[in-house]
Order: C-alpha cells, then sequence, then structure tokens
C-alpha cells in the first residue's frame, strides 16, 4: 500500500497566480519520489485551475476540502460529487473538525460519506476528540463519529474510505501529538473498524493521522505512530516543507 499524504490548503492562498505556483512547485518536487501518492485539496475555486494547470504525468492529484449530498438542485453555495468529478476530484475530505465546529453533525456527515463513496470517489473521514484526554484511551465523541459517520453505507463502498485521525487540540496549534499516542489511537481505531465491517476489508482501509505535522515528526509518526499517511495544514502552503515531508514519508 503507498503512503497517502494530503494537502489541505484550507481558505488559501489568496490567488489564482499564488495557488498554481504552489502546486507546480510541490509537483516539480516530489517527481522522483516513489511510494508515496500526493493529493492536493484547494479551496474550490482552484481545483479546475490544478486540473489545467499541473502536467498531465504528475504524480500530484487534486482533491477536494468538503462536497453536497445532492447530485444537483437549488443549493446555494454548495458543490455536487458530478461538479468535482469534472473538475478532476476523486478524493474529498469529509467531517473535518473545522466543518464540524460550523454546526456539521454526524448525521450531515454521513449524508455526505455516501454520497462520495456512492459516487465511486475516495472519502476521508475525519474523526478526533477537542481535548487531550490521559485517563481516556479511546473517547467516546471518536467511537461516536466513526460509528454514526458510517451508519447503513454498503461494506462494499468500504473500498474507498480513507479515516484521519486529527485530535482537534492539535490542529494548527503547533502541538501536534506523540507517535506513541497516535499508535494507541489509531490501533484502537483499527480494531474499531474489524468490528463494524470485518477485518477482510477493515485491513484495506489506510487510516491518517492529522495534527501540526511538518518536515521533523512526519516521519516519526509514520514509522513509529504505524499510520498510513498524513494530512497536513499549514506546512502544505510551503512547498519546500511539504516536499520534504512527502521526502521523509518516503524513507520509511
Amino acid at each position: 500500500m503507498k503512503r497517502l499524504i494530503i494537502a489541505n490548503w484550507k481558505m488559501a492562498p489568496q490567488t489564482s497566480r499564488e495557488a498554481l505556483r504552489l502546486a507546480q512547485g510541490i509537483a516539480r518536487g516530489v517527481k522522483g519520489v516513489k511510494n508515496v501518492e500526493v493529493v492536493l485539496t484547494p479551496p474550490f475555486i482552484y481545483l479546475l485551475l490544478l486540473k489545467l494547470g499541473l502536467p498531465r504525468l504528475t504524480r500530484v492529484k487534486a482533491g477536494a476540502q468538503d462536497v453536497f449530498w445532492e447530485k444537483n438542485g437549488a443549493y446555494t453555495g454548495e458543490i455536487s460529487t458530478n461538479q468535482l468529478k469534472a473538475s478532476g476530484v476523486r478524493l474529498v475530505i469529509v467531517g473535518h473538525s473545522e466543518r464540524r465546529a460550523l454546526w456539521e453533525t454526524n448525521e450531515i456527515v454521513n449524508k455526505k460519506l455516501k454520497a462520495v463513496l456512492g459516487a465511486g470517489m475516495r472519502a476521508v473521514l475525519c474523526v478526533g476528540e477537542a481535548e487531550k484526554q490521559k485517563e481516556v484511551a479511546f473517547p467516546k465523541i471518536i467511537r461516536d463519529e466513526l460509528h454514526e459517520g458510517l451508519a447503513r453505507i454498503k461494506k462494499s463502498l468500504f473500498r474507498n474510505l480513507i479515516i484521519a485521525y486529527e485530535p482537534i487540540w492539535a490542529v494548527g496549534t503547533g502541538r501536534a501529538d506523540t507517535p506513541k499516542n497516535v499508535y494507541e489511537i489509531t490501533t484502537i481505531i483499527r480494531r474499531e473498524l474489524y468490528r463494524m465491517v470485518g477485518k477482510r476489508i477493515a485491513s484495506k482501509i489506510p487510516v491518517l493521522y492529522g495534527g501540526s505535522v511538518d518536515e521533523k515528526n512526519a516521519h516519526a509518526f509514520v514509522k513509529d505512530g504505524a499510520v498510513d499517511g498524513l494530512l497536513v495544514g499549514g506546512a502544505s502552503l510551503n512547498a519546500k516543507k511539504f516536499i520534504n515531508i512527502v521526502k521523509a514519508v518516503s524513507e520509511v
């Protein structure tokens, strides 16, 4: 299984020129890197720009930060899976903590997951606790986000599912978790998935870590944290730093 590194650009860069320069710089920098899949998730407005502006044979792919669950209709401001596909997108982040902070519920996340997986696209389900709790090995909030987010989804669709463990207290704070803690939590996440869909299916679901990932800790998270890849925020807006993260992971 290839390692997966996803860049979440959030609401940046501020111009199309900056976005294209960043994407092209990353594409050049990871050109010779093996065993790592790189996905950039820019704001919606830049998706077509990346599709047209990146080299045809680039190793870098485009993903989306969010989606709406209906295929079409009068939903002002929303984006459908069909529109994302037309823009070259095959992977969508669902249930990011910053979306949940804007009142996105597990029920809404479930609808979005069904839409993405039902459209034959890969879905990254983000789960994570708000506060670090040493006395709790597996916070109830993560279990609820897994079970309610994946409720009533056909097992056959899980082949395109990816789980991203993002402790909210570590996102954008510069206080990354430790590889040891990440190993413990993601191991329990995998066990929870075993119970939900069986070991054969669950063993093929990649589990990523996200939360203040940088070029200094990326290698350790994958090697000692035993995750299948990383979801990178702020560091992905610096081409040099992000390229170093990708290269560090390729050496694991």
